[in-house]
């Protein structure tokens, strides 16, 4: 009865029309989606993205998306609640597979509860991914003296002062895979804030970008990525992006980072929830000591 009512599932390409639905599906699912990131999930990989579709209703969508020829990535997988347990999700799933079919390494975050169900289709548990939450009004714990002469040695550039091709290099370093395409279009975003910390030299040893979110009842913001040499100067970066947007802060920590729990613990950020990231493949041979925050769960 499954296989009969899953066949009349027709899986397309998500399009721009398309985006205000999925973001609202996935404010409701509790991903709490940032302003503009399905569009820009959507401008990575145009083939990427897909909604499931029964007759004129869609019902469901999941992200494959190609980073480059040795690294994807799959999120933004859900079936509304309605239509779930007809093995639409599993056709979802195996459409997004096909997709990445030829990439050697692909990567997912999981719910506690879908480990089992991942590690049947060749995914292996790498590290928990932690969620803060930080509610106040934009001021954290007084600056040291040690903190301030940290940034002291540095330039803070916002916005369009970045120089794109040194966070480039930057990020390309520390990340599982070059995502050019993808960076540039998350901090040139116009919603919320991007910082950087460069030197007299003119590179980087840091950067981060917070936007605004849509939280499952009402709003707030979203810390990421957020990238530094050290945790003083991620401190430094937290500090000012929060202080420039009050309210609820969320930051997706990667568990690989021995660092960043003391921190956030110190600045005064609670744990809402862990998931945990799982990869198909080799993993990739980086360090997270210098990943404080990861841009998003959907895409990595």
């Amino acid at each position: 009865m499954v296989e009969s009512i899953s066949s009349l599932l027709k899986i397309r390409p998500l399009k721009p029309k398309d985006i205000p639905l999925v973001t609202k599906w996935s404010r409701v699912e509790g991903f709490t989606p940032g302003a503009g990131d399905v569009a820009i999930y959507r401008h990575t990989d145009h083939q990427g993205l897909w909604l499931g579709w029964l007759g004129n209703e869609p019902i469901g969508c999941i992200a494959g998306i190609r980073y480059n020829q040795n690294y994807g990535f799959i999120g933004l997988f859900l079936v509304i609640p309605s239509m779930r347990g007809n093995g639409y999700g599993v056709q979802l799933w195996k459409h997004a597979l096909d997709h990445l079919t030829d990439i050697p390494c692909i990567g997912l975050e999981a719910a506690l509860d879908r480990i089992q169900d991942y590690g049947s289709w060749g995914f292996e548990v790498s590290s928990p991914t932690t969620r803060w939450q930080w509610e106040g009004n934009g001021e954290l714990l007084e600056e040291t003296n040690n903190e301030n002469h940290q940034i002291d040695q540095l330039t803070i550039l916002e916005g369009n002062e970045i120089p794109s091709r040194i966070v480039q290099a930057y990020d390309a370093k520390r990340e599982p895979s070059p995502r050019p395409h993808f960076l540039s279009d998350w901090l040139k975003h116009p919603a919320g804030t991007v910082l950087a910390l460069i030197d007299d030299n003119g590179s980087c040893h840091g950067f981060g970008r917070i936007r605004p979110c849509l939280l499952q009842h009402g709003e707030g913001w979203r810390i990421g990525p957020l990238l530094a040499d050290n945790s003083h100067l991620a401190e430094c970066l937290l500090r000012r992006l929060v202080k420039r947007h009050p309210g609820i802060v969320l930051i997706d920590t990667p568990g690989k980072n021995p660092h960043v729990g003391g921190l956030l613990n110190k600045l005064g950020f609670k744990v809402i929830s862990q998931t945990v990231r799982m990869y198909r493949g080799e993993q990739p041979p980086i360090s997270m000591d210098e990943i404080y925050g990861l841009a998003c769960l959907e895409l990595g």
